[in-house]
């Protein structure tokens, strides 16, 4: 799963993890077992080993983000 997030580097892709967790962003970098996602300004960190599914995005589905603070 690693080196096949490692081509997806530079691509928005949505993650569903063990748990029903769910995020949608750019694939900033994989490293260490660490998915590294960035949507707009928020960056989240995502275990590669805890996530299910992973597909690209497309541009005209609505996504599921980061919550910010702010918004609860």
């Amino acid at each position: 799963m690693q080196e096949f997030l490692s081509r997806m580097i530079g691509r928005r892709v949505d993650v569903v993890c063990s748990g029903a967790a769910s995020v949608s962003g750019e694939v900033l970098k994989v490293e260490s077992g660490v998915l590294h996602m960035k949507d707009d300004d928020h960056i989240c960190y995502i275990a590669v080993d805890k996530i299910v599914v992973v597909w690209e995005a497309r541009d005209d589905a609505p996504r599921a983000g980061f919550v910010s603070a702010a918004l609860k």
